[in-house]
């Protein structure tokens, strides 16, 4: 069991991007950490750079051994869950092969939903401690199984923190908007059309998380411009939102290079 002086933290996808700037904000704050990725020297070289007690796990999310694994670690008992492991496919719907939706849909969703169920049972025992589930201000848009995935995470979480608070246990989604890492690169997405004042650093997305982690936020959307994005998404006719998104469809995305069914790294 996790010891009361050394909160532990298990964060998915933790050699890169938004999990690796959960890794080094945890650090600094006393965390013991379990960085799971399917990137080994990633992973190794993300530990290399923290000071902190750091155990590392070499796994794919989408592949159920592995995902059995990175469970049970989690009934050994961890104090904070990131579920932040991800990808997104760099071509349309009718192009990608079903064998690479049904590997993102796993990760995305029975991966967040297994690990969450796992980590539970210690934490409501304790009455204290917590998982933060990383959804997309995408999911507030229907335009793909991945937004179709992220909306999920946003449901379950939500759902999932009404039924763990009277046991002092905090469950939240955090919705990204566009944050800068190594996420678009990978998945071949030309963003340089993208207003600056969109994005957000991913170490600052991280610290507004973790506020809203603490104050038993259910949904935390960092930066005012996602806010405004998400509250459009609630308010705009149903038949704009398509034209808008068919329209930014055209333009906002190239694929360099890789077959339909190319798998991404997790982030």
């Amino acid at each position: 069991m996790p010891s009361p002086s050394r909160p532990t933290a298990l964060i998915t996808g933790g050699a890169a991007g938004i999990g690796a700037a959960f890794a080094r904000a945890l650090a600094r704050e006393g965390y013991r950490l379990v960085l799971v990725d399917r990137n080994p020297e990633g992973l190794q070289a993300a530990s290399d750079t923290l000071d902190a007690d750091c155990e590392t796990v070499t796994a794919d999310l989408t592949v159920e051994a592995d995902i059995a694994r990175v469970e049970q670690r989690c009934r050994v008992g961890v104090d904070l869950l990131v579920n932040n492991a991800g990808f997104g496919h760099p071509t349309e719907f009718l192009a990608t092969s079903p064998e690479a939706e049904v590997a993102m849909l796993r990760l995305h969703t029975e991966t967040v939903l297994r690990l969450t169920l796992a980590a539970l049972p210690s934490m409501i025992e304790r009455k204290g401690g917590g998982v933060i589930n990383i959804g997309s201000v995408l999911g507030f848009f229907p335009s793909s199984t991945y937004s179709a995935s992220k909306i999920w995470v946003v449901d379950f979480s939500r759902s999932t923190a009404r039924s763990v608070r009277p046991h002092n246990v905090a469950v939240m989604a955090l919705c990204p908007g566009f944050t800068r890492t190594e996420f678009h690169d990978s998945a071949g997405m030309d963003m340089t059309k993208i207003p600056g004042f969109l994005w957000l650093e991913a170490d600052a997305l991280v610290a507004a998380a973790l506020r809203d982690w603490r104050r038993r936020k259910a949904l935390s959307i960092p930066g005012w411009h996602n806010k405004i994005i998400v509250a459009l998404s609630r308010l705009l006719p149903m038949r704009l939102i398509d034209r808008i998104q068919s329209g930014a469809g055209r333009g906002s995305m190239t694929v360099r290079g890789g077959a339909a069914d190319q798998r991404l790294h997790q982030r």
